[in-house]
């Protein structure tokens, strides 16, 4: 009752972004139904109808990697002082985010269901024409219960997707995080949770931050001995605390930008996958006497070696992209920055991993669209069919939309940052400028890597 009321009562952008995953969810429906339509239809031909549903893999990957983008940017999930007080922690959000999200699967579902019964003409008593038999099985009575756990396939696993990443994660406790560390900084017991960045003890407001911190209530040793010993006097009043200073920041705590330190560790391997994939096309084209893998209209037919080979180059393109996002920012702040520059890199380093990933499923999904464009000739374009189309559609939207839904809590994210830099009088044309500054530097990267990637996997087929 509670995520219904969370979802009818959520903000129209809210709600536009669970219909779009609702969208997708009813295509990636309509698929499964159409691949067991097939199978009713072709008996006979059990390995080919199982391909069909093998392909239909792909769109329901796509959906719930945009079901969890789209669950992690609902602002009316997220832990409120409100909602914790009545009971709704974490994990209780948790759950409902997941709620959530079931039920927006569920409803595009429904809507294929209804759809593809029309289709069939179990609904109107019409059939669709002839031309699209093959796939409906309108002279056959549809088994209810196979169609329901093909519908509930996407639903299941993209809550439960939601629930894995959006669980509450608990903190380590501070004496297991000290074992095993017995001195820390000039011979004190124990290591500090917050580690002290360079010259922190040198710059300004970094004495009152720790204060703060540490809820100390009497100044510092040292300022207390140049005093003389004098304590503050008893009614003095305590030094504010975070929460009464109202959320104001000293010039100090914009130091504490949060960049990973370390690049992600994908790169490597998306690197050795990618070059992996390219080489078994290449060494695949060449062979003359290959088994041919028959399959869906419009897709590339050809050697089973060279398609694995398209598999591997996407998957590495994908893993690669985070380190990449790093790389850039890296580079993008290297020799003398200045603040555009240094605030653009330092923001493209600590999103490499939130960004990176849906750009580099965008990037796969764009290459293997590119290699298969030099297979379509005219015939060929006249032979693409509704399922190939709407399969298409859904993984090119559904990462697409994922990439804004990453670009969109990117931004939430570094809002506290934001706000901070126009305190201290940031003209909001520089902030826009280094976002611009950082999609420019990304489309330079990945759009000329895209398109040599696609190329190079287009030339084992197009030679055939």
């Amino acid at each position: 009752m509670l995520a219904l009321r969370l979802t009818r009562g959520a903000h129209p952008a809210v709600q536009l972004r669970r219909l779009l995953v609702a969208a997708a969810s009813a295509g990636t429906g309509f698929l499964l139904l159409s691949a067991l339509g097939y199978a009713m239809s072709h008996p006979d031909s059990p390995a080919a109808a199982t391909l069909r549903l093998a392909w239909c893999a792909p769109p329901m990957a796509a959906t719930i990697h945009l079901a969890v983008a789209v669950a992690r940017t609902d602002p009316g999930t997220r832990p409120r002082p409100g909602l914790a007080a009545a009971g709704l922690g974490p994990g209780r959000l948790m759950l409902v985010s997941a709620t959530t999200t079931a039920l927006s699967c569920m409803l595009g579902s429904m809507l294929a269901l209804l759809v593809f019964l029309h289709l069939r003409g179990d609904l109107t008593g019409m059939p669709f024409d002839g031309g699209a038999s093959q796939f409906l099985a309108a002279d056959s009575p549809l088994p209810l219960p196979a169609a329901l756990t093909l519908l509930a396939l996407t639903p299941v696993l993209a809550s439960a997707v939601v629930a894995l990443l959006l669980r509450p994660k608990l903190a380590a406790p501070a004496a297991t995080k000290a074992k095993g560390r017995p001195y820390g900084r000039f011979g004190v017991s124990g290591r500090s949770a917050d580690r002290e960045t360079f010259g922190a003890y040198g710059r300004f407001g970094a004495r009152l931050r720790d204060a703060v911190r540490g809820g100390a209530t009497t100044p510092d040793p040292p300022q207390a001995a140049q005093n003389g010993g004098a304590q503050a006097p008893a009614g003095a009043p305590a030094p504010a605390t975070a929460e009464e200073d109202g959320g104001r920041r000293t010039p100090d705590d914009l130091t504490d930008f949060p960049v990973p330190r370390k690049p992600p560790a994908g790169l490597p391997w998306g690197i050795t996958i990618l070059t992996a994939g390219l080489a078994v096309e290449t060494y695949a084209g060449r062979v003359t006497a290959d088994h041919t893998l028959t399959l869906p209209t419009a897709l590339p037919t050809g050697p089973t070696a060279v398609l694995v080979g398209w598999v591997l180059a996407a998957v590495g393109l994908a893993l690669a992209a985070p380190g990449l996002t790093h790389l850039c920012g890296r580079v993008l702040q290297a020799v003398r920055p200045g603040p555009l520059r240094l605030l653009a890199g330092r923001g493209l380093m600590a999103e490499a991993t939130r960004i990176g990933r849906p750009l580099g499923a965008v990037c796969a999904v764009a290459a293997a669209v590119h290699a298969m464009a030099p297979r379509s000739g005219s015939a060929a374009t006249a032979a693409i069919g509704p399922l190939s189309a709407l399969g298409a559609t859904v993984v090119a939207g559904a990462t697409v939309t994922t990439l804004f839904m990453a670009a969109l809590e990117a931004r939430q994210a570094r809002a506290d940052t934001t706000a901070a830099l126009l305190r201290l009088g940031a003209p909001t044309a520089m902030l826009r400028s280094a976002a611009a500054l950082r999609a420019g530097v990304l489309l330079a990267v990945f759009g000329p890597l895209t398109l040599s990637v696609a190329e190079l996997a287009a030339l084992p087929l197009a030679a055939r």
